[in-house]
């Protein structure tokens, strides 16, 4: 197969598929029931114009038949008063008008022959277009409703995949969750043993800077009381010398609190 075929055949196969998808059997339904119509009112009105034909010549026959008579009248006349020329011109002028007259019966039969299948070929057709519309109306509610149905069940696969998102992101949370309170737990079990240190506790450090701060704090709470009361040496001295001469100076301070 030639590119250009291969081409043209894509194109044909794209184009026909975008028409299936934007074709509409309602809308085809309801112009070829609309086509059928035209064709049925133009059957009419064949059927009048022949009719209207057939009418006319049936109406020149009785106007010739009229004259007939008249002629014959005429000649009987013409005869009576003894002018046989005459009466012989109305009968030779009545025998054309016969003529006509045949022609025109003629005429009339054949129309009405007509006239006739048409009539016969209207209602056939006019009962055919009814039962087309009977039958359209019929497929264009099945498929109405096979198209809502269809569009219900879109709508509830869409509910049901969302629905599915959605307890999945549930599980995921609640997943989240338990595993949060997990972490939390073993956290605060660390910090109970002493395993973990909380950072948020005033202090914080071993056991024994803990403990020597804590008489650090005692020691300058006397050495502050002190000099209040008689001029001891400045907090600035007392947190400068070192741990064990604070200690024998609270145990002498002591010592003379207890002579005196």
């Amino acid at each position: 197969m030639s590119l250009m075929k291969r081409i043209s055949l894509i194109f044909r196969s794209k184009a026909n598929k975008a028409l299936d998808r934007a074709e509409d059997p309602r809308e085809t339904l309801d112009y070829s029931y609309q086509r059928q119509l035209e064709l049925l009112s133009k059957v009419r009105r064949g059927v009048a114009d022949v009719a209207t034909s057939r009418k006319r010549v049936e109406l020149q026959v009785n106007q010739l038949e009229a004259q007939g008579a008249k002629l014959q009248d005429q000649a009987q006349k013409a005869i009576t008063m003894g002018r046989e020329d005459l009466a012989r011109e109305a009968l030779t002028r009545k025998s054309g008008l016969n003529n006509q007259i045949t022609d025109l019966k003629a005429q009339h039969a054949q129309l009405q022959g007509e006239e006739e299948k048409l009539t016969l070929a209207q209602q056939r057709l006019q009962a055919k277009v009814e039962a087309f519309r009977t039958r359209k109306e019929t497929i264009k509610a099945t498929y109405t409703a096979a198209e809502a149905q269809t569009r219900i069940n879109e709508a509830m696969s869409g509910i049901g995949e969302e629905m599915g998102d959605v307890g999945m992101a549930i599980q995921r949370a609640e997943d989240k969750t338990a595993q949060l309170q997990a972490r939390a737990g073993a956290i605060d079990e660390l910090i109970a043993s002493g395993a973990l240190d909380d950072v948020t506790q005033t202090g914080a450090g071993d056991d024994i800077a803990r403990e020597l701060e804590s008489m650090s704090s005692q020691a300058d709470v006397e050495a502050e009381l002190a000099r209040l009361k008689g001029g001891a040496p400045a907090p600035e001295a007392i947190e400068s010398a070192p741990q064990g001469d604070i200690l024998k100076a609270d145990g002498q301070k002591a010592a003379e609190g207890g002579q005196s």
